[in-house]
């Protein structure tokens, strides 16, 4: 039953006009109620966008049965990597924008949210950004200029076609500190407001975002919160904070979560929840809990449990904690835009390679089978009652 759901519509369609004369079109019939039940996208639809990150596989067309996920359950779409610096600018003055243009052009065809991911970033960007002809570090101004075309270039490319930006990713460490990335290095802390200044040039009707994870931890909270109404006397408006979702079933508390929710909420902000999963695996340490892409550890036994099956007993975990987490969006979808899954299914996600590649994780709600878990039909139904 569940592969024909995901089959959709259409498929049905074709099984329905080949059968319409056969003895079993009634239990066909009977099929397509079923397939008719509300979709994630529908019993959401009053609260938030429900997003998913796409691959440049699935944006290439290589994963049609994860397209048809994205477009039967999903309103609102981000591209996990094809939209960062190095990827549309990888040389001087050279874009490249043909993946891009058909990842919005993919989300615009299925009428959904697109979400522009990401401007700035401390990884993910040519050495050439902060670099001169000889390798060495240039001066504020000449990277500021590199930034503001950048940004002008992109943000104008998509004006009023994609909805929202990460503007600038990460700018703060997990201490509370400004990280010492190289924009901050050569420019100081106010790259951020210049990024945020060129990106509301280039479109003005674009939602702006500022994108970190561990925001659950009050240090790092408190840091964000004070950045951005240091932006805000400066008449600098920054209208989301993204708070990346890279939990797991152990972290963070859910009290954490509502308290941050509810204090980003008074800068007169929205909350969007990005990349969002449920992380089932050991951590090798269990002090990182953030999502640090540069930890990288050996390959152990102990952390991959299981490496051919998911067993039932941890479906149930990962479905409760599924529905803990959505209890308290819920409960705050008068402040909160959006909850983007962070990919359409399990074998899709970047929690197989980090912080230790090759492990086998199950952290989304459709499988390596694009079935969907417990966790799926947990959410479902939590909203189906609150809606």
């Amino acid at each position: 039953m569940r592969g024909l759901r995901l089959a959709g519509v259409l498929s049905l369609s074709v099984i329905l006009t080949g059968m319409i004369n056969c003895v079993t079109c009634r239990s066909v019939q009977k099929q397509e109620i079923s397939i008719q039940e509300p979709k994630l996208k529908d019993v959401y639809k009053d609260a938030f966008y429900i997003g998913t990150g796409l691959d440049s596989t699935q944006i290439y067309g290589g994963d049609q049965r994860a397209l048809a996920i994205m477009k039967e359950q999903f309103n609102a779409v981000t591209a996990e990597n094809i939209m960062k610096w190095e990827k549309l600018q990888p040389e001087l003055g050279k874009y490249y924008f043909t993946v891009a243009d058909s990842f919005v052009s993919l989300g615009e065809r299925n009428q959904m949210y697109i979400v522009g991911h990401v401007l700035l970033w401390h990884y993910q960007t040519p050495e050439w950004v902060f670099q001169d002809t000889s390798g060495n570090l240039v001066d504020r101004e000449t990277l500021l200029m590199r930034i503001r075309d950048h940004i002008h270039n992109v943000v104008g490319h998509y004006k009023g076609r994609v909805g929202s930006w990460d503007v600038v990713n990460e700018a703060i460490d997990d201490n509370g500190e400004w990280r010492e990335n190289l924009y901050y290095q050569i420019i100081g802390k106010d790259y951020v407001q210049k990024a945020f200044e060129y990106a509301r040039e280039a479109d003005p009707d674009a939602k702006l975002i500022y994108n970190d994870y561990s925001l659950t931890n009050r240090v790092k909270r408190d840091a964000v919160i004070k950045m951005v109404r240091e932006l805000q006397r400066k008449g600098v408006k920054v209208d989301e904070i993204g708070m990346q979702g890279h939990y797991h079933l152990d972290y963070p508390l859910l009290d954490s979560l509502e308290e941050s929710i509810v204090e980003f909420s008074e800068l007169e902000v929205k909350i969007a929840i990005t990349e969002y999963e449920i992380n089932v695996l050991p951590r090798p340490d269990d002090e990182q809990l953030g999502a640090d892409i540069s930890l990288n550890y050996e390959m152990q036994k102990k952390y991959d449990p299981f490496p051919d099956f998911f067993p039932d007993s941890m479906q149930q975990k990962l479905a409760d904690r599924y529905v803990d987490f959505f209890k308290i969006f819920i409960k705050h979808k008068d402040k909160i835009s959006r909850v983007t899954i962070w990919g359409v299914h399990d074998g899709q996600s970047w929690t197989n390679f980090w912080p230790i590649r090759g492990r086998t994780n199950y952290p989304l709600l459709f499988d390596r089978q694009y079935e969907p878990k417990a966790a799926f039909d947990a959410l479902i139904e939590i909203g189906k009652k609150n809606k």
